[in-house]
């Protein structure tokens, strides 16, 4: 229970956490809202404390008569400009209107229930009830408040101990947004992490069949009359209403059934419970898996909701892994059959088998039938079907028979761990080091006892097992034996063994020699197998990291495959052409394609034809494999993802890879092909930015021309229609005032204008001339027409000559000093100054403005934008942007500093000139004529 209120001054205490109750729909207008309120209806009616913290009612009077009676906690207002809209920014204000007596407080009318504003956090939490109804889980607030979504509003209530209720839909849940956009076609940017719902104490489904809520949609219950028949067309077809409520039902019930097997793992509960079928199919790789998960998937099938689960059993030693590539397709063929493929590690096969059912919650267990012979089963006794069987308990088993039980096929044997060249260094040394061990033996022998010499050869036999495994171990223990009995067992030189117990010395040496030649093969096949392991993680970290790099991703993608298999080349083509090749030390350098290696940027068409390789690394046909994803699809391509392409191909020269190689290349190709397809997404997205930047200056042009040529047209037009009256000659002169000055307002725009679009073709005519700044700036007071009480100037004398445009100069100098007296506050001056550093004049235009934040400063130099887009300003936004491209057309700067006690300061910067030219200023002003 949540804390209670005894008085204004006694501090409320939560006692344990809130608890959550979800109401599920499969699309708005099922009714979870007002079931949400029914509820709270009812848990009123018990005595309980409820109250709406938001309910969004959306002007349906059923949904404002549910709430009827109900306490309404006041919504925050949003208000300012844009407050009207979902994300819009502005203060958030309290806009609460209450009345009563003590704690009791209710809300006049519904006015919380039709409002446009976000729950009131703080205020639920001061009003602590027992219970809150809170709309629209997946509800997106407001900048300003405490929490950007609603759904971490619901966790602070239950966090301060009040019970919440809420409502969502199944399209805002977010392990289901992108099925449901490809269902609706529409994306979902309100989502509720998937963990929230699970964290429900409880989760209802309102469920209405799709007919019935588009005859309430007909009605007019669930949207406005204007938007039903869209409505109707798109987001409420019957087919998508259908699927989704499909989802929200699988969806449901996958829930229930985990909270099942939470239920069972807390209680220890190993008996099976058929809530629903689930066929566990066992596989070992061989030819009858396909078989058997056929047969499980058509069990599955019988019932609904079964679900196909494919398991396989490894040893830990990974030395019975025996059918590598038929796993890999059997694999591939449980995911294409609906079902899932999971990999167990274990020395126990049955037992594996068995606890992975029960843990499942299977009912069913098919199994092939054993392919051992009786022999086989008399030496170890009953087979991994019979042992199943005998412990699977209320679990089905099925004994699958297939063509390859009757053959009795035998697996595979395994290879032994070592090389060849390992394998004859032991024959070699068994060879070599028996006679010269016998001849040392016979030298120095002294009794008739063998026992030393028994030692001394079973030493022999475990170093050439260790250094050749199984067979040179053999070989040499077979030799041992022979030569112990020729040359140190009486009778000597005959094979006659007099002695019984030499005899059983003898046979028991050799069998131990076997033995011993076993256990150190099996040793050296783990040591090799946790060696390859350590590779091929190492491998893969390389792989990862190489992709993560960014840069020349596929270029070391090719390198890391030539040089981790121990190929002579490998080349990356597609289309007929190579993009990347490596031909090791031994060939030409790795490199891409010409034209670049960063692996994002579009590949350039120049790119080498695929030329055959030289005779040195062409030992024999390449290995090609085509690159695509992990789902079998080519990465995509670009900008024309359409157009006809034979596919990327991974070509490999050299030796053949085993099974465990491909294993390791697959991952290799997955790689390849992401690493592809984000070089075919940056190359759209490349070709795409220009004319995204060009939609973003359209758009802006559009509305800037919009919303400031229309004044002076307006006033111009008005004057020229006022015009053709009898009119007085003061009004006359005044119309013509304003029709001149309009159009001189429109000449101005058109100027910059023409000048932005010059400046963004580089062809903006330039003049340079070394310039008196004494001889610019009164030109420029008297175009603003600013005077001494408006503007402070503080030139020092001396300033030494710069080079610019002076008709340019000017023209930005008129920019600064308007903005700045623009922006300046009434009785603050602007200072006009000027210094000369390190070869260049700075001027310097410092207003007390408001100023500008260190990170928007560059966005004033964009075209069309005016910083703070206040209704009061009027020009295009393309003053400083112009200023800007002015001055460093003329080789200086422009950049925005902040003035020393608030404000901001324009910065030009221009080199100081070379040398003295009288005729300078003119020709640039013949050149602006």
């Amino acid at each position: 229970m949540p804390g209670r209120h005894g008085g204004a001054a006694e501090e409320w205490m939560p006692v344990g956490r809130g608890a959550l109750r979800v109401l599920l729909g499969a699309a708005p207008g099922v009714g979870k809202t007002a079931a949400m309120l029914e509820e709270g209806q009812r848990l009123a009616g018990e005595g309980r404390d409820v109250v709406i913290a938001v309910v969004e009612s959306h002007g349906r009077a059923a949904t404002e008569a549910a709430a009827e009676g109900l306490e309404v906690v006041p919504r925050r207002q949003a208000q300012g400009r844009g407050a009207e809209g979902r994300g819009a920014k502005g203060r958030l204000a309290d806009d609460r209107r209450v009345e009563g007596r003590g704690d009791e407080r209710r809300v006049r009318g519904l006015r919380g229930l039709r409002g446009l504003g976000e729950l009131d956090l703080e205020a639920v939490l001061a009003r602590a009830p027992e219970v809150a109804l809170v709309d629209e889980l997946a509800h997106t607030n407001a900048p300003g408040l405490a929490h950007a979504k609603r759904w971490r509003d619901v966790e602070a209530l239950r966090d301060a101990g009040i019970d919440v209720i809420s409502t969502v839909n199944v399209q805002h849940i977010e392990s289901l947004s992108d099925v449901v956009q490809r269902i609706t076609g529409l994306p979902q940017h309100e989502t509720v992490p998937d963990a929230v719902l699970r964290d429900a104490d409880q989760i209802e489904l309102v469920d209405l069949a799709p007919d019935a809520l588009r005859e309430r949609l007909t009605a007019g219950q669930v949207l406005p009359e204007a938007r039903i028949d869209a409505a109707l067309s798109n987001f409420f077809r019957l087919g998508t209403l259908t699927a989704l409520r499909e989802l929200a039902l699988l969806w449901l019930a996958d829930e229930v059934d985990s909270s099942l097997q939470r239920y069972r793992s807390e209680h220890g509960i190993g008996q099976n419970w058929e809530a629903r079928e689930r066929v566990v199919v066992a596989l070992t790789g061989g030819p009858e898996g396909e078989a058997l998960l056929r047969r499980g998937a058509r069990i599955a099938a019988r019932s609904a909701g079964g679900r196909l689960l494919a398991v396989h059993v490894s040893a830990p030693d990974g030395l019975r892994e025996r059918y590598p590539e038929a796993l890999a397709r059997q694999r591939a063929l449980a995911e294409s059959l609906g079902g899932s493929f999971h990999q167990l590690v274990g020395d126990d096969v049955p037992g594996a088998l068995v606890g992975f059912a029960r843990s499942s919650n299977a009912t069913q267990l098919v199994l092939g039938a054993s392919r051992r012979s009786r022999f086989a089963a008399l030496l170890s006794g009953p087979g991994v079907g019979a042992t199943v069987i005998r412990e699977s308990g209320d679990i089905d088993v099925h004994i699958v028979t297939h063509a390859e039980a009757g053959a009795r096929r035998r697996l595979p044997g395994t290879r032994g761990a070592l090389t060849v060249r390992r394998r004859v260094s032991g024959l070699v040394f068994a060879l070599v080091a028996g006679p010269l061990l016998t001849w040392l033996l016979s030298a120095f022998r002294s009794d008739e006892s063998i026992t030393s010499e028994v030692l001394a050869y079973q030493l022999l036999v475990v170093v050439a097992a260790l250094i050749g495994g199984l067979w040179p171990a053999l070989v040499s223990a077979v030799l041992s034996g022979l030569t112990l009995d020729y040359f140190f067992v009486e009778p000597l030189y005959s094979v006659t063994i007099a002695d019984p117990l030499h005899a059983l010395a003898l046979v028991l040496y050799v069998v131990i020699a076997v033995l011993v030649s076993l256990v150190v093969d099996r040793a050296a096949r783990r040591s090799r197998a946790a060696r390859r392991s350590a590779a091929e993680s190492e491998l893969l970290a390389t792989v990862a990291g190489s992709v993560l790099r960014g840069q020349d991703a596929l270029q070391a993608l090719v390198t890391v495959t030539r040089e981790a298999f121990g190929l002579t080349a490998v080349r990356l083509v597609r289309g007929g052409q190579v993009l990347y090749s490596d031909q090791g030390p031994g060939g030409a350098d790795a490199r891409p394609a010409p034209g670049g290696t960063d692996p994002v940027a579009p590949m350039p068409p120049a790119a080498d034809p695929v030329a055959p390789m030289p005779a040195a690394a062409d030992a024999g046909p390449p290995v090609r494999v085509p690159v695509t994803t992990p789902d079998g699809d080519a990465p995509a391509r670009g900008a024309d993802p359409g157009a006809a392409d034979e596919g990327a191909v991974l070509e490999l020269h050299g030796r053949e890879l085993g099974a465990s190689d491909r294993r390791l290349l697959a991952v290799i190709v997955a790689q390849l092909a992401a690493a592809l397809e984000h070089q075919g997404l940056a190359e759209t997205a490349s070709g795409l930015a220009p004319l995204a930047a060009a939609d973003r200056v359209r758009s802006a042009l559009l509305a800037a021309v919009s919303h400031d040529l229309r004044r002076p047209l307006a006033s111009a037009t008005a004057a020229v229609t006022g015009l053709r009256g009898e009119l007085p000659e003061a009004d006359r002169d005044e119309l013509l005032s304003t029709a001149e000055e309009s159009l001189g307002a429109l000449a101005r725009l058109l100027t910059d204008l023409l000048d932005v679009s010059r400046l963004q073709a580089g062809v903006l005519g330039v003049s340079l001339a070394p310039v008196d700044l004494d001889d610019v700036v009164p030109a420029v007071l008297d175009e603003v027409g600013a005077g001494p009480e408006q503007v402070e100037l503080e030139l020092p004398p001396g300033l030494p000559a710069f080079e610019a445009d002076p008709v340019l100069l000017e023209r930005v100098l008129v920019n600064l000093l308007s903005n700045a007296l623009r922006f300046s506050p009434a009785g603050e001056r602007v200072v006009v100054s000027a210094s000369a550093f390190a070869g260049s004049v700075e001027l310097r235009v410092a207003d007390r403005g408001p100023g500008i934040p260190a990170d928007r400063r560059e966005e004033v130099f964009v075209p069309f934008q005016r910083l703070g887009d206040l209704d009061n300003l009027t020009g295009l936004g393309l003053g400083l942007a112009l200023s800007k491209g002015f001055a460093e057309g003329m080789g200086g700067t422009l950049e925005a500093e902040d003035t020393p006690g608030g404000g901001l300061t324009m910065v030009v910067s221009l080199p100081v000139a070379r040398a003295a030219d009288d005729d300078g200023a003119d020709e640039a002003q013949e050149a602006h004529a």
